[in-house]
């Protein structure tokens, strides 16, 4: 920070402060005493998302949506549709159609992670997702994170991420405040990655010192003797993550109509009845409780787990990907053709 004179940059201050109201105080105990007894960190790899800069907004970012995919061109692929439906659907003149389609056009051809389009700037973000451990086991869903009861699996689960402001400087409270600080110097060092993604990982620290942390996320994962698989995707809420994995257990292949000729499924795809029935069983057990975190199927462990992600900050506001994030394919027209008067061109 000396090398800074008189007011830290936006992106190197963490705005620590201390707030009396009861929920705060609260909140507060159960993070530092989770952070206690999770004290590591197990990092699961990047995700990617999307992000904009309105005028007057400037230096924040807003998250369009969840960080949700492993690869770059998925998240540009959803920047691609976003930016289309805005020109179908909200453009109010051709000139703000034709600025959204030029966009639109430069994503459909170019890898590109940055755009602007009718005065906004939509930028293609990059945020490592790690679970906290302590004596062998992720950490659970804290007694303070938002939650719910509802078994209802038409039950809404919106986004907590969904117009996150990225404020590095915001106010947070202490816990948040530390916990910052400790992921400053993260980077992956561990030999299972490759030598790119490791120099890449160590460079960042550098170009994007600043860190932020997003709203938790809860998933399922299955506990392997020496590791642990995900089941679910990312949920909002830890009964979003339950709800989903009663469906993981009870859900079955649609039955498919006897016809002649009609090849054999695979193994993997049939019913075993036996299973099938004592995971049923053990779906019911599981919602007859009150926000359980742990299931024992068949000595098949599952477990609701807290997830954060954790969003590096430079002088221009968060990191894109990096050279060493692959993709496995490149990018395409996603939507049909439109013309700046709003006129959709279907098929060839």
């Amino acid at each position: 920070m000396d090398d800074h004179a008189g007011k830290s940059p936006h992106h190197l201050t963490i705005n620590v402060t201390r707030r009396d109201d009861p929920v705060s105080e609260v909140t507060e105990a159960d993070a530092f005493a989770s952070v206690r007894k999770y004290p590591n960190i197990v990092v699961r790899g990047p995700l990617f998302g999307i992000a904009e800069q309105r005028r007057g907004d400037r230096p924040r970012w807003r998250m369009l949506g969840e960080p949700d995919t492993g690869f770059p061109q998925m998240a540009r692929d959803e920047l691609n549709s976003h930016l289309w439906f805005k020109a179908k659907d909200e453009a109010e003149d051709r000139a703000e159609r034709r600025s959204l389609l030029d966009a639109v056009a430069r994503l459909e051809t170019e890898p590109v992670n940055e755009v602007r389009a009718a005065g906004v700037r939509y930028r293609i973000v990059r945020a490592d997702e790690f679970a906290r451990i302590g004596d062998g086991r992720l950490e659970p869903p804290r007694a303070t994170d938002p939650d719910e009861d509802s078994w209802d699996p038409a039950t809404p689960d919106p986004s907590r991420t969904e117009g996150f402001v990225i404020d590095h400087a915001a106010a947070v409270g202490l816990t948040e405040g530390i916990d910052r600080v400790g992921l400053l110097q993260l980077s992956y060092t561990a030999d299972r990655f490759p030598a790119d993604v490791r120099a890449d990982s160590q460079r960042a620290l550098t170009t994007h010192p600043g860190v932020v942390l997003l709203p938790p996320t809860f998933r399922v994962v299955e506990r392997k003797e020496l590791s642990w698989t995900m089941v679910t995707g990312q949920h909002s809420t830890p009964q979003g993550a339950r709800r989903a994995l009663v469906q993981h257990l009870t859900m079955r292949m649609p039955e498919l109509p006897d016809l002649p000729d009609m090849p054999e499924l695979p193994e993997w795809m049939k019913v075993d009845e036996k299973e099938a029935a004592v995971n049923e069983r053990a779906a019911k057990k599981f919602t007859a409780r009150r926000r359980p975190n742990e299931l024992i199927v068949r000595g098949r462990r599952y477990d609701v787990v807290r997830v954060e992600r954790v969003m590096r900050i430079g002088p221009d506001g968060p990191e894109k990907p990096r050279p060493s994030d692959v993709d496995e394919y490149g990018p395409s027209q996603i939507r049909p053709s439109m013309d700046e008067d709003g006129n959709v061109t279907y098929g060839s």
